[in-house]
């Protein structure tokens, strides 16, 4: 007996009707992408393990897709190696590529190798599939697109200004009202952690503190006390817990908070500035807030953080996120290369799309119309008129079997055809069609030129 097929936990099939929607959403994505002046570039979808890790902090690393080399990949790994059962030793011996695990860094690595072909600052956009070995759940799967859109050469406040904007035209776009475009500095963290004297764990302040909204106060303050933050120190941290208020006001605690941080400081004069912007150019569909418990895991962020939540009453983590990353490209031989960058979270987006009821019902993946099939001479006939409108852009097909009409008929109805063709003895001894509207059911007959206007039209 035949084993049932199926997939990889954490991935999927797509429909043509849930390509259709996702291509809606691509599209959309990328106009605005485009009108904002980034470029696009693609980069391999897997990268030399060197390139990736080391670079997402340990929790990232765990989570990256590693490749097995080519043929006798245990052949190099010695026995005392292999005897010791030691994962983590091991891989390096039997692995030097893996799936990348985002676009940001690949990007840096991009940066580095074409330096000298392109024009800084280089804005860029990538609308490609990322892997990671997370444990899939709703909105979280292992395979998944990120569309990302960074400027690197630049160290302009105006470029965050610009990202928030990005958000809110692609989410007007979208129709999607009420999202929150959260906002926190990195700066603002390093001074907190340098103000409970835990300047030597700020990675593992931060990553504790980025799992809030999903944890909760009491474990995060358990997983900061796990790693040797004092408790003296956590409870400095209670009124970051309960911060809350306008921007303005929650800008105002953390100063005082902050008094003695000449980094804590600079984070806050750089939120005040893009706050300040915002406020004065307006936002139709999102909204700005600071939410200074917001850290973003990865390391590599050193400024600016954003992350978007969807509107009020879907249950969906994060639809998109990023941040000011100073020296990314740092690690691979290009110092002092600012660069800033978004993501849109596809799959989250589509979600939520869908739970709202916000696609437009004329995405379909039907075909314009369809010719029914009643021999070879007919189809011969069909054919030319099937090639005509084609080339006005009408999406056109012939059934492709001499089938009994109620078949065809079905068929077109299941596939949501708005209009069917039929050419019988009757048509090819007049040169012309009976074009019939699926909908209403009405049939007329048309010539050539009356069909291909009706449907260019």
């Amino acid at each position: 007996m035949a084993q049932k097929p199926s997939i990889p936990k954490g991935t999927r099939d797509f429909l043509p009707l849930q390509i259709a929607k996702r291509n809606y959403i691509f599209d959309t994505i990328k106009s605005n992408f485009k009108r904002f002046g980034f470029q696009p570039i693609e980069t391999p979808s897997f990268e030399n393990s060197s390139t990736l890790m080391g670079k997402y902090g340990d929790e990232g690393d765990r989570l990256i897709f590693k490749i097995l080399n080519s043929g006798d990949f245990l052949s190099k790994v010695d026995d005392v190696s292999y005897a010791k059962k030691n994962a983590q030793a091991l891989t390096p011996k039997i692995s030097e590529k893996a799936l990348r695990y985002d676009l940001t860094v690949p990007f840096a690595r991009y940066v580095v190798q074409h330096q000298n072909e392109i024009d800084f600052p280089f804005k860029r956009y990538q609308i490609q599939p990322v892997w990671r070995a997370d444990r899939p759940q709703k909105g979280r799967f292992r395979e998944f697109f990120q569309c990302d859109a960074d400027v690197v050469g630049s160290t302009s406040l105006w470029q965050e200004v610009e990202f928030i904007q990005l958000y809110d035209a692609v989410f007007t776009d979208l129709k999607l009202e009420g999202v929150t475009i959260k906002i926190n500095n990195r700066k603002i963290l390093s001074g907190i952690a340098e103000v409970i004297s835990a300047q030597d764990k700020l990675i593992d302040f931060t990553v504790a503190l980025d799992k809030l909204d999903k944890i909760g106060e009491d474990k995060v303050k358990e997983e900061m006390l796990s790693k040797g933050i004092s408790q003296t120190g956590i409870d400095a941290l209670q009124p970051l817990f309960s911060m809350s208020g306008t921007f303005e006001t929650q800008i105002t605690l953390l100063k005082s908070i902050l008094a003695t941080s000449a980094e804590g400081l600079k984070g806050i004069e750089e939120l005040e500035f893009i706050n300040t912007a915002i406020t004065s150019l307006g936002l139709k569909s999102a909204k700005l807030d600071l939410d200074v418990t917001l850290a973003r895991g990865l390391n590599y962020y050193t400024g600016a953080i954003f992350e978007v939540s969807a509107p009020e009453g879907v249950k969906m983590g994060s639809i998109g996120g990023g941040g000011r990353y100073d020296d990314l490209t740092g690690v691979f031989g290009l110092k002092n290369v600012s660069g800033v960058g978004v993501s849109f979270g596809l799959d989250r987006i589509y979600l939520v799309l869908e739970d709202l009821n916000l696609f437009p019902k004329t995405i379909t993946d039907a075909t314009d119309i369809m010719f029914i099939n009643f021999g070879d001479t007919e189809a011969l006939y069909c054919l030319k008129a099937i090639q005509l409108l084609r080339a006005q852009g009408v999406k056109a097909e012939l059934y492709p079997d001499t089938a009994k009409m109620k078949k065809q008929m079905n068929y077109a109805n299941k596939r949501q055809i708005p209009f069917v063709v039929l050419v019988g003895d009757k048509e090819l001894e007049n040169d012309n069609y009976t074009l019939k509207n699926m909908v209403s059911g009405e049939q007329q007959s048309v010539s050539l030129s009356e069909l291909i206007l009706a449907l260019s039209n």
